[in-house]
């Protein structure tokens, strides 16, 4: 996966398969701290402790449609090559909770990406779910929270790719005053 945005879009993907109807992701980002953080819970049906230990197994995977998982094993080995690390957390009938860390200045950590077009893509392709996606940096936070934006839009559906430009630029707008990276 290029980027991190990659990365979130596999793990709430995984959160849509598990039939999560809402998914909180926090991304924190210090150069002060030297910190990039991402934290990913979901309400979704959750893991058996016995899936939980296979989850970053490479050749584990919960699909019929190819033999390898890859999403999870990936994210941890890009969060350890910078000094980092990655944990989950699961408890059946209530979720999973996911968080990486990265040290944010060194050269492995990957780049971001387009976070606005993953959770824009994530919202238009799963309506029904509701999404919080916290973005913190040095400079400030900010919140994109669906249900906010579904009682706005009345009966407009999150859907209909007028209203998914319209929050695609409406998301990259507020990254860019919190100066994201």
């Amino acid at each position: 996966m290029k980027d991190l945005s990659m990365h979130i879009m596999d793990i709430i993907q995984n959160s849509v398969r598990a039939e999560a109807s809402l998914v909180e992701l926090k991304i924190t980002e210090s150069m002060k701290e030297d910190l990039f953080s991402i934290s990913i819970k979901d309400n979704g049906f959750g893991m058996s402790e016995e899936m939980l230990a296979k989850a970053i197994d490479p050749f584990f995977t919960t699909r019929t449609t190819r033999k390898v998982g890859l999403g999870l094993p990936l994210l941890k080995q890009n969060a350890e090559m910078t000094g980092g690390r990655m944990e989950i957390s699961s408890k059946e009938g209530v979720g999973t909770e996911l968080e990486a860390t990265f040290s944010h200045k060194h050269l492995d950590r990957p780049t971001l990406g387009d976070i606005a077009g993953t959770m824009v893509l994530l919202v238009g392709a799963n309506p029904e779910m509701d999404f919080i996606y916290t973005h913190i940096t040095d400079e400030g936070e900010y919140i994109f929270d669906t249900k906010e934006v579904k009682e706005v839009l009345d009966d407009m559906p999150v859907s209909d790719p007028n209203i998914m430009q319209y929050l695609k630029e409406m998301i990259k707008e507020n990254l860019n005053t919190i100066l994201y990276r």
